[in-house]
């Protein structure tokens, strides 16, 4: 089963990169109906089947790139979905005292509600609260594979003083912190206000008197949210809030990892720590090129892969300074 968890982290990354790719495309309605297609279960191609497609959904024609970008990544979701299934039942039937039960059965309930948010991602035309919510499945449904897999492997890293284990508090809630920047991320990606603010390291203008947090983390009535429905003032707030965040998440973990380097004798520990400050150091690197360079498509999409490996990173080491073994 370990192989099956280890093949599925993979599609789980690859899934968060498809998802980001379709997002970034404007390709979130690319297909108006869930499971399918346009009624199809490819995207239609013959003349006849485009005719009727368009008859049926007149507002929203079809643009065949789009659409291929939103069901590529609804295959490769549903194959992930089905290796969560495989595993799931592998550990119904192989039940073994030393065999984790509860975390796969946790994978499948939120693999089952992910799908549930990709199809009222298209159902309530990419409502905001949903689009990040399906972003935060996503993560979510990375980190419980993720932690299945330290379950199911030898992974020991021997002796870790006491000193050191006092701070895997310290390291849960750099988890915390860095899942709200996430939820940050998503949020102002939603809305599409990632490039709300296009100077570096502050907003143009008068920003300070344009924040609103009421109105940037509420949601307003719209029938479509594609583009964003959100004011100027809104979305500009929610760019602010998300690069405060980055501070914060880049001090915090920063500080972290300088005090577990410093205090550490494992080895282990020292290599973990020193990829999480490169990872994060990558990771900031793409946030500023993405507001410098006007979010290039490549970079915001390897923002968000990045985001993901930050993720696994910190809970490998905040799981084995809670490993009592």
């Amino acid at each position: 089963m370990r192989k099956l968890v280890g093949f599925s982290i993979i599609l789980a990354v690859v899934v968060i990169v498809l998802g980001a790719y379709t997002r970034l495309t404007d390709a979130g309605l690319g297909c108006p109906d869930w499971p399918g297609c346009y009624g199809h279960l490819t995207v239609p191609e013959a003349e006849h089947h485009v005719e009727a497609a368009n008859e049926a959904y007149p507002e929203r024609p079809v643009e065949a790139h789009k659409a291929w970008n939103e069901m590529i990544h609804r295959y490769f979701a549903g194959s992930l979905g089905l290796c969560i299934l495989a595993i799931a039942i592998i550990a119904l039937i192989k039940r073994e005292p030393d065999r984790p039960l509860k975390l796969p059965m946790l994978l499948l309930g939120l693999v089952i509600f992910q799908a549930l948010l990709g199809m009222w991602t298209v159902t309530l035309n990419l409502l905001p609260v949903v689009v990040m919510g399906h972003l935060l499945g996503g993560f979510s449904v990375l980190t419980c594979l993720f932690l299945l897999y330290l379950r199911l492997s030898a992974f020991r890293i021997g002796y870790v003083n006491e000193r050191v284990k006092r701070y895997a508090g310290f390291a849960a809630l750099g988890v915390v912190v860095l899942v709200t920047q996430i939820a940050l991320g998503g949020w102002t990606s939603a809305n599409y206000a990632a490039l709300a603010c296009t100077q570096f390291p502050v907003c143009e203008g008068d920003w300070m008197t344009n924040i609103d947090l009421n109105g940037a983390y509420s949601v307003p009535e719209a029938d479509n949210y594609e583009f964003g429905a959100h004011s100027y003032p809104e979305r500009m707030t929610m760019h602010i809030v998300h690069r405060f965040g980055a501070i914060v998440t880049l001090l915090y973990l920063s500080w972290l990892a300088f005090t577990l380097y410093r205090r550490s004798d494992s080895r282990v520990i020292r290599q973990a720590v020193t990829v999480m400050s490169l990872v994060l150091a990558l990771q900031v690197g793409l946030g500023v090129s993405n507001v410098v360079f006007s979010l290039p498509l490549s970079v915001a999409v390897l923002h968000n892969a990045i985001a993901a490996c930050l993720l696994m990173v910190l809970v490998m080491i905040t799981y084995t300074l809670y490993r009592k073994v």
